[in-house]
């Protein structure tokens, strides 16, 4: 019996760009499904089809038990969504846009004040509830969209990026009422370029790579079978970088994974402390300065090197955490912003909005979004 969300075979394309290339997905019920990959990989088109705004080319899909696409509007009264872009509304306060989504819901006016008064306090808007959105910071924003997703407890719930652009203190507020959403019957799938969020929420992880699926399993597995110790070091000059790789590269089992901007080289190593101790000879011998050198467990930035190429960080640091460059994460530091036009990030009618699912037509023209 296929679970809660379920994806078979599913491919789209965006002109010559295959964004997803035979996807398969089978979340059981009541569960987290971590979805992983570097920007571009196809995550953000994968949930752009199983919540009904786009239509896949080819392939089934199943959302609750029900059909993506013979079903749309069914599977957008059983969902819950917060995309990439904050989608609130600029003219109504925080509390106002919190109430709404509890009216859609049909909840009680009481309940839906409640609720809305519970989030804002959750998120650390309590102070900025009673002004219009349109005054938020882009932080500010980012939160009030993940505060209305989380109005109703939907059976199936999409979190896009759910974190790009909040601080520490508001994440680890998420993350809490996204466990106690879970606890309550709740399935999620989680795209996130955090490995940390990843390692921490999901039951199970998918990392996906030029619109396919290239692993899956439990943090532990996948980090499992990225192999055993990992010998990590730090090239104080940057010149020295190619040398050291060789040097990894020779005694290391496998391509030694760098991370340019720290300067951080990492190669998987069964050989355990005598195999670090002749790395430090070999580099000790050339002359090479190292900063920082030593042997540690997999982490799922291992894993995510060994499969894709190159580390998740490096992509958080271009923007590739919310698909824009960084553009409507905004800061979070509470201070007030002019106000600001249209959002061209902003669903159309008739899409599910933030915890809302609309039931208009849903636009299959491709112009939603690329292989995101």
């Amino acid at each position: 019996m296929p679970g809660a969300i379920y994806a078979e075979g599913l491919v789209k394309t965006f002109g010559d760009v295959r964004a997803l290339d035979g996807v398969d997905f089978d979340v059981p019920e009541g569960t987290v499904l971590g979805l992983l990959g570097p920007n571009g990989a196809g995550k953000t088109t994968a949930v752009r089809v199983l919540t009904t705004l786009l239509r896949a080319d080819s392939g089934r899909a199943e959302v609750a038990g029900l059909d993506v696409a013979t079903q749309p509007n069914e599977v957008r009264r059983a969902i819950g969504l917060s995309g990439q872009f904050a989608a609130v509304d600029d003219y109504l306060t925080g509390r106002e846009n919190l109430q709404m989504v509890g009216q859609l819901y049909q909840l009680p006016a009481r309940e839906a004040k409640a609720r809305a008064g519970d989030l804002l306090e959750r998120f650390n808007l309590a102070d900025a509830g009673d002004r219009t959105a349109r005054t938020y910071s882009g932080g500010m924003r980012r939160r009030l969209d993940l505060a209305a997703s989380l109005v109703v407890s939907p059976p199936v719930m999409f979190m896009d990026e759910p974190t790009t652009g909040l601080d520490p203190h508001n994440r680890q507020a998420l993350w809490e009422l996204i466990k106690e959403l879970v606890a309550g019957g709740t399935t999620l799938l989680l795209t996130t370029q955090y490995l940390e969020e990843a390692d921490h929420l999901a039951d199970t992880i998918a990392v996906v790579d030029h619109g396919q699926v290239i692993a899956r399993g439990t943090s532990d597995e996948l980090k499992t079978r990225s192999g055993g110790d990992v010998i990590e070091l730090v090239v104080h000059d940057r010149e020295r970088i190619p040398e050291a790789q060789d040097i990894l590269r020779r005694l290391g089992e496998g391509e030694p994974g760098l991370v340019a901007h720290t300067r951080r080289l990492t190669v998987p190593a069964t050989g355990g402390a005598k195999l670090l101790a002749e790395v430090i000879r070999e580099l000790d011998g050339r002359a090479i300065e190292i900063d920082d050198i030593g042997l540690r467990r997999p982490t799922l930035d291992d894993v995510f090197i060994s499969l894709t190429g190159h580390s998740a960080e490096f992509d958080e640091l271009n923007g590739a955490g919310n698909g824009n460059g960084g553009r409507d994460g905004g800061r979070d530091d509470g201070r007030e912003k002019p106000p600001r036009g249209p959002d061209p990030g902003r669903p159309d009618p008739g899409s599910p909005g933030p915890g809302r699912t609309g039931e208009g037509p849903v636009r299959d023209d491709g112009r939603e979004g690329g292989a995101a």
